[in-house]
């Protein structure tokens, strides 16, 4: 049995028949529901005790929509503990209706506006953008940043320049393992490790891998790299299930990450398996 109970930071649901994903068009293997039932089944005989379900970039103007079926399925599901619903923080100071109605629903803690598709890798230090960000906290929520590599000079400069925004790094800033490239961003890594409103997610690497030549060994060095920066107290375990099942299973996934944490003192696999998300996403007391 797996020693530490899990909190999945990073889980998806969701239903084409109910909401529009234009995404999934291109994604045959993944254009179908993905459900809390389907979840059960990927991670069978694992300790997920609880899981926090993010944004699946519905078609614009769907993301209240998308809230609403999200609470649906908590209602059957008591572990799915917390939300991170889609806001559309470019639209400045008219953001903040958004954020009024998202911050009614009491399980979402955060909110994420997809960045890796824009074309601008600076789109994040647009003023409007800039000017939604600084709505957060007036709402106590965070924001989750999903960016490419090749945009995390713009998330340093974003971080360092909202200091009373809290951030959480999804996919460890998505680094080009499929490219072998390890820099700029291990140097960028580092340089958000240094600040300290931010906490990163052990999540997404398998597939910024070749989803069907990737080798564990490829992914050791980005894992370790993280965890020397950040170090186990700002680390939280995330399973990116079902977009992970491209290039490995869940299971798959949660044995590479088990792997890497052998070495480290019991208190840190803790951590980063269950108590620094039972922290960030306020979900109460951690278990004894």
């Amino acid at each position: 049995m797996f020693e530490t109970p899990i909190v999945d930071t990073h889980v998806h649901f969701w239903d084409p028949r109910r909401l529009p994903l234009p995404w999934l068009a291109g994604l045959p293997e993944l254009n179908r529901p993905y459900l809390p039932a389907d979840f059960a089944t990927a991670t069978a005989g694992l300790p997920v005790r609880a899981m926090v379900f993010l944004e699946c970039d519905a078609a614009p103007g769907y993301h209240l929509e998308e809230l609403a079926l999200v609470g649906e399925l908590a209602a059957a599901e008591p572990r799915l503990a917390a939300f991170v619903p889609h806001a559309p923080l470019h639209k400045g100071a008219e953001a903040a209706a958004d954020l009024r109605k998202l911050a009614a629903e009491p399980r979402v803690r955060g909110v994420r506006r997809l960045l890796q598709q824009e074309e601008d890798p600076a789109f994040c230090l647009r003023p409007g953008f800039l000017e939604g960000i600084g709505l957060l906290p007036r709402f106590d929520l965070h924001f989750e940043i999903t960016v490419y590599h090749h945009q995390m000079d713009a998330v340093v400069a974003l971080v360092e320049r909202c200091p009373e925004v809290r951030f959480v790094l999804d996919h460890c800033g998505k680094p080009g393992i499929a490219a072998g490239l390890f820099e700029p961003w291990a140097s960028r890594i580092r340089r958000l490790a240094a600040l300290p409103n931010l906490v990163c997610k052990l999540s997404g690497l398998v597939t910024e891998a070749d989803h069907h030549r990737w080798r564990e060994e490829e992914l050791r060095p980005y894992i370790d790299h993280v965890l020397e920066c950040f170090g186990a107290g700002r680390v939280m375990f995330g399973g990116d299930w079902p977009v992970v099942t491209l290039a490995a299973s869940y299971r798959r996934w949660v044995e590479i990450v088990a792997k890497a944490l052998d070495g480290a003192p019991s208190e840190d696999r803790r951590r980063i398996w269950h108590d620094n998300a039972v922290r960030v996403y306020r979900l109460g007391p951690p278990e004894s």
